[in-house]
């Protein structure tokens, strides 16, 4: 009996591919540590991978963030075992809200917003597409926007948390990138 002959496929990882991959690695890691830790409301977390999300962006561009972000959400719930269920879809909602923000500052070039004000924007709207996710498909009654203040405070806090953090760690990888004499 003959065998017809299988035809190899090879990828080639690039250097861009190793920098997403240990980007999306830590941003991972984050993501599984914080699923960990104790929520001190329902349904509220600091969103601490999201801080690597902005990082990436503010180094390396929409494009890698993208990448680091949805690698996050997508692996991250495999690992924990929530792949598919209410919880994934809620931090993918969080997510693409959040890189949709970065590539509207992308396009626009918005100069007066600094990565501190980035995280300020990507909470609120990580907060707000999961608010309209859990009406759209689990709770669909008007009374839970009732709670929309306390989860928009919630977002405000961990928003100017993580900028505060992505903005030492943008500086400080800045000047170990471009030292400067003194």
């Amino acid at each position: 009996m003959v065998y017809p002959v299988k035809r190899q496929l090879r990828l080639t990882a690039t250097n861009e591919d190793y920098r997403v991959a240990k980007l999306a690695a830590l941003a991972i890691g984050i993501h599984v540590l914080e699923a960990a830790l104790p929520s001190p409301l329902p349904g509220i977390k600091p969103g601490l991978a999201n801080i690597v999300t902005l990082i990436v962006f503010a180094l390396y561009g929409i494009r890698f963030a993208s990448w680091v972000s949805l690698l996050r959400v997508f692996v991250g719930s495999l690992i924990i075992g929530t792949f598919l269920s209410p919880t994934f879809v809620l931090s993918l909602s969080g997510a693409v809200a959040s890189v949709l923000v970065l590539w509207v500052y992308s396009q626009w070039r918005l100069k007066s917003l600094s990565v501190f004000g980035l995280a300020i924007l990507m909470s609120i709207a990580h907060m707000s597409a999961q608010l309209i996710m859990v009406y759209w498909l689990f709770i669909p009654h008007e009374a839970l926007f009732v709670l929309s203040p306390v989860f928009m405070t919630a977002a405000l806090v961990f928003g100017v948390f993580n900028g505060f953090i992505a903005v030492k760690v943008t500086s400080r990888l800045n000047q170990h990138a471009y030292p400067t004499s003194s």
